[in-house]
Order: structure tokens, then C-alpha cells, then sequence
């Protein structure tokens, strides 16, 4: 197991270390930091612009729950915001690289692709509803709203490509660099011990009657069972490259890559205390119906 573990990490180096140098530079630059104004103009064009976005940033979803707040307490439209939302948590540059390593570069540009459509999607439906009172105002009104709120206000980096000129960039590069590098270690490294096990305690198609090609409910199973159970979206790449091997059909591994980012329980439980009840639910919904659809497609594609 240590050696397959060892192996695993070495394999996805060449294309995960790039992208971990990518997600802090973007950090350190300041360019996660004036998302904001993607959110202004058209609802039309600020929907596509916070959908692409939040495909490639390296937000996750809790940590864009303050940005989240903030520009709905200060009276952004929330199907952009919702549009971001969706997307932001499915992938980003250090995710995309370590897809492409473990699952090939077919599954990454399509999670991609899913995240922005995810997004789109979500972004769309919002807007339609736009006129209800809930989504005038679907921030609750709780302290917890009140801190995130205030957070997201911060006063952000000044955009700047030239991180190594300045001390401060470069420290806020060198503490993303860490800490992305630490995260994705602590996933890996249990992932790839448990796909190693996976493999040596079921034999080969055990889960195609279950999840696989020909199975109709493989994709809801996938959303429905599966990602709520998801803990982290690096840890769940060797573990669906080990349940891929033994029957899991492309499409349901892909619904479970999406719908983990944005319906798992543990990003519900963050949003359940800042949204209203009816705008938690449509988040919820827009998430579960947007991440059959990934499945679904995917699978036709594939």
C-alpha cells in the first residue's frame, strides 16, 4: 500500500504541482479578489462572466461563503451570485490538474465544462425567479450573515500580475502554496491508500450491476447515495478512478464528481445558516438537477 501510495503522488506530480503554483499566483495577484465586478451590468452577461468564473477559481464552498454574503448584503442580483456559486466549488486550476493525472484529460475539461454549465444553468433558472420577494432578499438575518457580510467586505489585494515584488504578495503566495500542498497530501494520500484496498477486496465489474453502463438508476444513485457522502474533491479522484475499474459507468463517476462540490453535506450545512429556506432549496435543486444532467451528457459524450 505505502509503495502504491508513493507511486500514486509521484504519478500525479508533473501535472498537480503546476496547478497548486497556479492557484496561489492567483491568490497572491489579487485577481480572486475583484470578482465582485463580474457580478455588475447585464444579468445575461454577468451570469456567464461569474459561471466561467467560478469554473476556474480556486474558491471552494466554503471559502466563498463571505464573497458570497457580501455581495448579497450589498444588493447584487442573486442569480449571478447563484451562478457563481454553483460553479466555483467543481473545480479550479490545482483540481483540473489533478483530474487530468488521475482520471485523464477527458474527465477534467469535462468536469470543467459541467462547472460552467452547472452555473449557467443555476445563473438562468435564478433569474426567472428573480421578481419573488425570497430572492430580493435571501440573505436570514443572523449573526452569522452578519460576520460572514462584514468579511466579504474586506478590503482586497490590488490587482497585480508581479507577485514577487512586493513582500506581502509574496507571502500570501508562499502561505497558498502550503496550504494547497498540504490539503491535497492529506486527501491524496488516504485516497490512494483506499483505492489500493479497494482494489484488493473486489474483484474486477463488482459494481457494474450496481452503477455501471446498462444500469438506468446509475447516475441518480450516484447523486442521490454518493454525494452526500463526499468529503473532499482531490480525496475523490482515486477513489472513483478504483470504483471506475471495477464497473462504475463515466457518467455516474461524473455526476458524483459535480454533485459532490455542491450538494455534499458538508457545503449544505455551510450555506443552510446564510440562505433563506426557499433559496437554500432552489440551490439545492438547480445543484442536484444540473449534476443529472452532467452525468447524463457525459455519459452520451463518452
Amino acid at each position: 500500500m505505502i509503495e502504491f501510495v508513493a507511486l500514486g503522488l509521484v504519478s500525479v506530480a508533473p501535472l498537480v504541482v503546476p496547478g497548486i503554483c497556479l492557484a496561489a499566483w492567483i491568490m497572491a495577484s489579487g485577481a480572486d479578489a475583484h470578482i465582485a465586478r463580474v457580478f455588475e451590468g447585464r444579468v445575461v452577461h454577468s451570469i456567464i462572466a461569474a459561471s466561467a468564473i467560478g469554473a476556474i477559481t480556486p474558491v471552494c464552498g466554503v471559502a466563498v461563503l463571505p464573497l458570497m454574503a457580501g455581495l448579497l448584503a450589498a444588493g447584487i442580483p442573486l442569480a449571478p451570485v447563484m451562478a457563481f456559486w454553483l460553479s466555483s466549488p467543481i473545480t479550479d486550476p490545482a483540481m483540473l490538474a489533478t483530474t487530468a493525472a488521475t482520471l485523464g484529460l477527458e474527465f477534467a475539461v469535462g468536469k470543467t465544462i459541467a462547472a460552467f454549465g452547472l452555473g449557467i444553468w443555476g445563473g438562468a433558472l435564478t433569474s426567472v425567479l428573480s421578481k419573488q420577494d425570497w430572492a430580493k432578499s435571501p440573505l436570514r438575518r443572523n449573526r452569522v450573515v452578519g460576520n460572514l457580510s462584514q468579511c466579504g467586505r474586506c478590503d482586497p489585494l490590488s490587482f497585480d500580475l508581479r507577485v514577487w515584488k512586493d513582500t506581502k504578495r509574496r507571502e500570501v503566495f508562499r502561505q497558498n502554496l502550503v496550504a494547497t500542498t498540504r490539503l491535497i497530501l492529506i486527501c491524496l494520500i488516504p485516497a490512494f491508500a483506499a483505492e489500493y484496498a479497494l482494489n484488493a477486496a473486489l474483484q474486477p465489474e463488482t459494481l457494474s450491476a450496481y452503477v455501471g453502463e446498462h444500469v438506468w438508476w446509475a447516475i441518480p444513485f450516484a447523486v442521490f447515495v454518493g454525494a452526500p457522502a463526499y468529503l473532499d474533491g482531490f480525496a475523490a479522484l482515486p477513489l472513483t478512478r478504483g470504483l471506475m475499474d471495477h464497473g462504475m459507468s463515466p457518467g455516474a463517476a461524473m455526476a458524483f464528481l459535480v454533485s459532490g462540490g455542491v450538494v455534499s453535506i458538508w457545503g449544505a450545512m455551510a450555506i443552510f445558516p446564510v440562505l433563506r429556506l426557499t433559496p437554500f432549496l432552489l440551490y439545492l435543486a438547480l445543484a442536484v438537477s444540473g449534476s443529472l444532467a452532467a452525468g447524463y451528457i457525459f455519459d452520451w459524450v463518452a
